[in-house]
């Protein structure tokens, strides 16, 4: 028999579910209910067709891009866009969060309305499992659906184009496929929160694509507006005065939004010709020559995109853990 504090200050007694927690026996229940729902399939189909889709519009662009540039071809199977398709980059940076609120806007109020979250929270497990173990099951979803893709997709590239990628290469395709993970994965902490403080999944599930269009589209328009005000440019003078301040800010206020920060690393990442993420002034290009950045020197430069994604995606999480634990659930 084991004692733990809850919220209000009272000590619960709970004998654990196989002796521990219980929380891997709900990861379990969890990760089974998401992978043999039609939820589940319905994402597999949309990503799966969306990036057999963007292979095909790559290699059928292929060999104009090569023509320019034939250094690091097999990357090119995940960045180049066809005449009217976009890569594959561009389609999971779009359908990314797509997965991750589909797996987690009904995560808590959906066991509320149906009644089961009483009988969940009656039985001898400790309740911080019940959120924590529906996160990590969502997560293995995300990662499985995620690698399964990006590496599906790289085998049939070699298939199709005869391309072999490089040891380096290799590594950066895992990388941006890890990027992509921790990224969905803020947008399922996100929609676990709006499910726990929104008593309907409709609800959540509005309020998590209202954050997610703000940030996606219109975090850009208000970043502008207020480095305009800030440091206008709407004369020659003020452009000559301001021009170098406005675009810091903009850019700065830019980096707040998750998309345009996973974005930028993923496009360093995926691109070895990117040599910095921040403005270049005329003073530092001179004397500079043009070349490709190692893996590491590329890790160097998104490292702080990296741990910003990551201290969102907890922050997110934390809010939805905290919300949960601090509401009454009644046990019969």
């Amino acid at each position: 028999m084991t004692k733990r504090k809850n919220i209000s200050g009272s000590t619960e007694k709970k004998l654990p579910i196989n002796g521990g927690t219980g929380r891997h026996a709900l990861y379990r229940k969890e990760l089974a209910d998401h992978l043999k729902s039609r939820r589940f399939l319905i994402l597999l189909l949309l990503i799966g067709t969306t990036s057999f889709a963007s292979l095909y519009g790559a290699v059928s662009g292929l060999a104009d891009v090569l023509e320019s540039d034939g250094n690091f071809a097999f990357l090119k199977l995940y960045t180049t866009s066809g005449s009217s398709i976009p890569s594959f980059m561009s389609f999971i940076a779009l359908l990314g969060p797509i997965i991750g609120l589909a797996l987690g806007f009904d995560a808590i109020n959906s066991e509320r309305t149906g009644g089961t979250l009483n009988r969940l929270a009656s039985q001898p497990i400790y309740r911080d499992s019940i959120i924590i173990g529906k996160f990590m099951a969502g997560l293995a979803v995300i990662s499985t659906i995620i690698y399964t893709m990006g590496i599906a997709l790289g085998a049939v590239g070699i298939l199709v184009t005869g391309l072999k990628p490089s040891g380096e290469e290799v590594v950066r395709i895992l990388i941006f496929l890890t990027f992509t993970v921790i990224y969905v994965a803020f947008w399922l902490a996100l929609s676990i929160f709006f499910s726990v403080i929104c008593r309907h999944a409709a609800t959540s599930a509005l309020a998590s694509i209202a954050v997610w269009m703000f940030f996606a589209v219109f975090m850009s328009l208000v970043a502008s507006i207020i480095a305009n005000a800030m440091y206008p440019v709407n004369t020659d003078y003020n452009a000559a005065v301001n021009a170098l301040n406005n675009y810091t800010l903009n850019l700065n206020l830019n980096r707040i939004s998750p998309s345009y920060l996973y974005s930028e690393a993923v496009s360093t990442i995926m691109n070895p010709s990117v040599r910095t993420v921040n403005i270049v002034t005329m003073d530092q290009l001179v004397g500079a020559i043009s070349g490709y950045l190692s893996l590491g020197q590329s890790l160097l430069l998104v490292w702080p995109h990296l741990t910003g994604l990551a201290a969102l995606m907890l922050v997110a999480f934390g809010g939805s853990y905290i919300g949960f634990m601090r509401q009454e659930v009644r046990t019969n």
